[in-house]
């Protein structure tokens, strides 16, 4: 994970790009979203409510140090890579206390999905994992990793807005060779010098769904896609089989 990321800060900085590392470990970055977040006291603490007080709190100018420090960083960025090891089919720890506790701002009814107030940002996942890909294919023993992807990738990239990169996948580095280290991150840092030409993954957009409805898919969006073979995405597939790669490849609707 320390190369894929040199690789990509040096890939993006000889292109022009400003790269800004927040290396949690290094940062020692608190991972449990606490009262501690929140400057000032709380507004109920009898009924005490993340989510509740943190974008209050974020309304007001309230938060603690290092969430200002990183949601600043996210202002300015056009890009966010999440380069991570994969744990237990998720992001460590610390990443998913990062995710609760930066990105609470984003934790909105009114603006989220293709609304969300980072939907003019770009976001990518990339990951290492200790297993072949055949372990996360549709019939290896961990299942298909679109499935695995789509909690991550919609549930909060796209739940926040971000227009979302296809992953970077670095397949079990552990058990290979040196010249396939070498070949993983020349691919990578060879993807990086076109990554701003990639279309972005497939998300229904929030006017697919009716609100009032409990924001089930309407009728003529179920109408449209009825004679596709394949449902609409890993999460809303209609009953049918799950899109293939939908999580994985770029504009695969």
């Amino acid at each position: 994970n320390a190369a894929a990321k040199d690789a990509a800060v040096a890939a993006l900085t000889a292109q022009g790009c400003t790269v800004e590392v927040s290396d949690l470990y290094a940062m020692k970055f608190k991972a449990a979203a606490t009262t501690e977040d929140i400057t000032g006291g709380v507004k109920d603490a009898e009924n005490f409510c993340y989510a509740k007080e943190i974008k209050l709190a974020s309304e007001e100018g309230r938060l603690a140090e290092d969430i200002k420090k990183e949601q600043e960083k996210l202002k300015e960025a056009d890009l966010v890579i999440f380069q991570f090891p994969m744990y237990w089919s998720s992001v460590p720890a610390i990443m998913k206390g990062w995710m609760d506790r930066v990105l609470g701002c984003a934790y909105a009814q009114e603006k989220r999905y293709s609304e969300g107030i980072f939907k003019d940002k770009k976001a990518m996942l990339s990951f290492t994992t200790d297993c072949p890909e055949s372990v996360y294919s549709d019939t290896g023993i961990n299942g298909d990793i679109n499935v695995t992807l789509w909690p991550l990738q919609n549930g909060i990239l796209n739940y926040c807005g971000f227009q979302v990169f296809a992953p970077q996948i670095f397949w079990d580095p552990a058990t290979g060779s040196p010249e396939s280290h070498s070949s993983m991150l020349e691919g990578w840092r060879t993807r990086l010098q076109n990554l701003c030409g990639e279309a972005t993954v497939y998300f229904a957009p929030l006017d697919y769904f009716d609100k009032e409805k409990g924001f089930l898919l309407k009728p003529e969006v179920k109408e449209k896609y009825a004679s596709k073979e394949s449902g609409l995405t890993v999460g809303i597939h209609m009953g049918k089989p799950l899109p293939a790669n939908s999580q994985t490849k770029a504009g695969s609707v």
